[in-house]
């Protein structure tokens, strides 16, 4: 049915002192009976119920007759937001209201709504509701909301499975961290046993040994890696087996950090018993051995377990200073100005380098590149394609006293000198990058990851770097004499030096240019009675090499408790200057 030539007007009282009035003309319009939301009603029983006494109205009437619409609050003293909706014709009849006028109306004028609404495709009734909805008040909303979220809430969990999706529900809850998979065991049975079908726990721990050299360290001594990466077969424990070895792993790391912290170690002393002269002047070792380079001239190989001397390999006509080995080849360096490469399994010379002029002072090798540096200020870049075809790529000048020490990525070469400066050089071109200045005196060691770079001098100081922009970060103090050498991880820098001592530090309080002074050494070791020359260190150990011809293996995992007084590093702090 259509209506031509009507004049609606619409007046709005939101309350007693304020009205708003909005006259609408529309001519020569159709109005479409079923969608009745151009009346601007703001109830579905409101649209009905205009609609109906319009539709009753003959059309010469209705181009006559206006229609108001009236809303305006009750003053009969109730204090809530009740709202009456009266929709008047020129007749004085009453089209619709916000109150109920009676229970049989409502449930009969619903019906047709409803059965008008269910023709409608959906995307008409979605149109119509969002009218609807917008012609509405905020406690209304409100109403709506409650009634909406939870038929938007999905218990997809329990869900996935029903449909035979077990697989996308354990998928979803493996990202969960050890705390949040805790909660999720406690929300209901159903989730609790996808948990437990999916063997979530035992995921975790796996991603842990991934991605942590910690969590990895912890699988191999303590021997829960053999129940790791392996599928379902009878060997594997239940999923109540890696929940209850979760609590275990996270009390092992604290106690580790606790024992970095107050320097609690077993000590192992190897003594290398040198011939003629003394001091291990290098290392490097693995879960297996110890491969020590020697001042005598030799290179000795230990069992890592029982201590004991493997192996000697002689050759050199000078001190080793310098090592390096993989599962192939042992490559050192010496005082007698040759780079010699090792079988590692036989001791047996598979090449011999002749080319600086002077003592091999440092080398490392990477992914079919070496460098070398000498006593000589050179350093020499070198193509390894294997064992017996090395070839020398490039030699890189600038230095003007003995580089002490090399390291490098697929980006930089890093160098340092007695000259007191590090260099930066590109690794693919060999071109000069730039300098680092700020040591007073010479640099003894360094090590490069990223873009850190921390060095250890003669001026007794600790400088880290930002090898981008060449700046330095922080001057850490503490040392008595020559820093010598200097390694650090994720978590600390260890170093050594002529004082005979090591000294661990907060890499990350060192780099927190807030951080108090009193932060940054943690421990302070003190065993060797001589220069320490060398370290290496892990998550569990420190083992080092000395003037005194000894290695040291400082162990913070298995430290005894069998009633012998634990062996305690005095705790040292020393103050930093920033420069």
């Amino acid at each position: 049915m259509a209506y031509s030539h009507s004049v609606f007007l619409f007046s709005l009282s939101v309350s007693p002192s304020l009205s708003l009035s909005l006259s609408l003309s529309l001519s020569h319009t159709q109005c479409s009976l079923p969608r009745s939301v151009w009346l601007g009603c703001s109830s579905v029983a409101e649209s009905l119920c205009a609609l109906r006494c319009v539709q009753s109205l003959p059309s010469s009437r209705a181009h006559n007759q206006s229609m108001t619409v009236l809303e305006s609050q009750n003053n009969t003293g109730d204090v809530s937001p009740k709202k009456t909706t009266v929709f008047k014709f020129g007749n004085g009849s009453v089209a619709g209201s916000r109150k109920r006028l009676s229970q049989g109306n409502f449930e009969k004028e619903k019906d047709l709504c409803i059965q008008l609404f269910d023709q409608w495709s959906e995307s008409d009734q979605v149109e119509f509701v969002e009218h609807l909805i917008s012609r509405m008040c905020h406690y209304q909303h409100g109403h709506i909301n409650s009634y909406l979220k939870p038929m938007l809430q999905r218990d997809f969990i329990t869900a996935l499975p029903a449909q035979g999706l077990d697989h996308i529900a354990e998928n979803i809850l493996s990202f969960l961290d050890a705390r949040s998979l805790c909660s999720a065991e406690l929300v209901c049975r159903e989730w609790q046993r996808v948990i437990s079908d999916g063997m979530l726990w035992k995921k975790l721990i796996e991603r842990m040994v991934r991605t942590d050299p910690l969590w990895k360290g912890l699988s191999e001594r303590h021997q829960w890696e053999k129940y790791l990466f392996k599928n379902r077969t009878n060997e594997v424990p239940p999923n109540s087996y890696y929940h209850s070895l979760y609590p275990k792993i996270i009390q092992d790391i604290e106690t580790i950090e606790a024992n970095w912290r107050c320097g609690r170690h077993n000590l192992q002393r190897i003594q290398c018993r040198s011939e003629n002269s003394k001091g291990v002047y290098c290392l490097q070792y693995d879960d297996d051995k110890i491969i020590s380079g020697l001042r005598d001239n030799s290179i000795k190989i230990w069992d890592k377990q029982s201590l004991e001397c493997l192996k000697v390999l002689t050759g050199h006509t000078g001190s080793v200073l310098c090592l390096q080995y993989d599962d192939r080849v042992i490559v050192t360096g010496s005082s007698d100005s040759t780079v010699r490469v090792w079988d590692v399994v036989s001791g047996e010379v598979l090449n011999t380098l002749i080319h600086h002029n002077e003592a091999v002072l440092h080398l490392r090798f990477c992914n079919g590149l070496m460098v070398t540096c000498s006593k000589d200020r050179s350093i020499a870049v070198w193509d390894m394609a294997s064992a017996t075809d090395i070839s020398l790529r490039r030699v890189l000048v600038g230095h003007r006293a003995a580089v002490n020490v090399v390291d490098f990525d697929d980006k930089y070469i890093v160098s340092a000198s007695g000259d007191r400066t590090i260099k930066v050089w590109s690794t693919s071109t060999c071109e000069f990058v730039r300098t680092l200045n700020g040591h007073k005196r010479g640099i003894a060691c360094l090590q490069y990851r990223d873009r850190l770079v921390v060095s250890g001098s003669s001026d007794n100081t600790i400088r880290l770097w930002d090898i981008e922009c060449g700046a330095c970060l922080r001057v850490l103090e503490g040392h008595e004499e020559l820093v010598r050498c200097i390694r650090f991880d994720n978590k600390r820098i260890v170093s050594g030096a002529y004082d005979g001592k090591i000294k661990v530090w907060d890499l990350q309080a060192a780099l927190d240019p807030r951080a108090p002074a009193s932060t940054l050494c943690l421990r302070t070791l003190v065993e060797h009675s001589g220069r320490v020359f060398r370290l290496q260190f892990d998550e569990f150990q420190i083992i080092s090499s000395s003037h005194d011809d000894t290695i040291l293996i400082w162990d913070f995992l298995n430290v005894s408790t069998n009633g012998q007084p634990e062996r305690r590093s005095p705790s040292r702090t020393y103050t930093y200057v920033s420069r």
